[in-house]
């Protein structure tokens, strides 16, 4: 699980779906009811699951196909968030060890970096009683681009004034994968999550079976 050449780890970023929590549920429910709304035939869980961890833009323009016209997208993206937004929490919960791993690792500077919209990210993660934890937490509409753009990573790395080798990013899928190797971070991913990760193409410097092994791979790899 450890790498001897691993960098010392002085802070980390984490990615929200699919790394923290198991919300899973829930957005493929939202996307159904979108669907449902915009008169479309529902998807299968596994179709929706592979749209999930670009934003909620790219997630209801995918899961509508790419046939719809522009008023469709605003109409559909609007019903969308407003039915999320209400079930948010009907079945989202943290992940096994999340939020025993993030008391214990407290002495780091953290962030959530997610492309879900930062509003609803907040309020889950109060809600969860998570927030508490990270300096801070940005959105898909923080800045004007998403992961696997670098910009929020490195936003993040200058209010921390820690250097990118230094940084641990850690999701479930290659967009994280990718978003660590454009910002020049270490990369980390989880193997429970539902993110798309092509690991041929997309390696990550280091693999979690469970979200606390996180604690051991920073305590062997943390600066003196």
């Amino acid at each position: 699980m450890t790498d001897a050449k691993f960098p010392a780890v002085r802070a980390l970023i984490f990615d929200l779906d699919g790394t923290l929590i198991d919300s899973k549920l829930d957005l493929i429910h939202s996307v159904n009811a979108m669907l449902r709304e915009m008169k479309r035939p529902v998807l299968a869980a596994e179709t929706i699951s592979g749209y999930i961890g670009h934003g909620a833009p790219q997630l209801v323009a995918r899961a509508l196909g790419g046939t719809a016209t522009e008023e469709e997208l605003k109409h559909a993206l609007q019903f969308f968030l407003g039915y999320y937004e209400d079930h948010k929490m009907d079945n989202t919960c943290a992940y096994p060890g999340v939020p025993e791993t993030l008391a214990q690792l407290s002495h780091l500077p953290m962030a959530v970096l997610t492309n879900k919209p930062v509003r609803i990210s907040v309020r889950i993660l109060n809600l969860l009683g998570l927030a508490k934890y990270f300096r801070v937490i940005y959105g898909g509409n923080s800045f004007e681009s998403k992961k696997p753009d670098p910009f929020g990573a490195n936003k993040i790395l200058q209010e921390f004034s820690i250097a990118p080798r230094e940084t641990l990013i850690i999701g479930d899928s290659e967009v994280d994968v990718q978003t660590a190797r454009n910002a020049g971070t270490q990369a980390a991913a989880v193997n429970y999550g539902f993110g798309v990760h092509d690991r041929a193409a997309h390696p990550a410097d280091i693999y979690l079976d469970r979200f606390s092994d996180l604690a051991d791979v920073v305590s062997n790899h943390t600066a003196a």
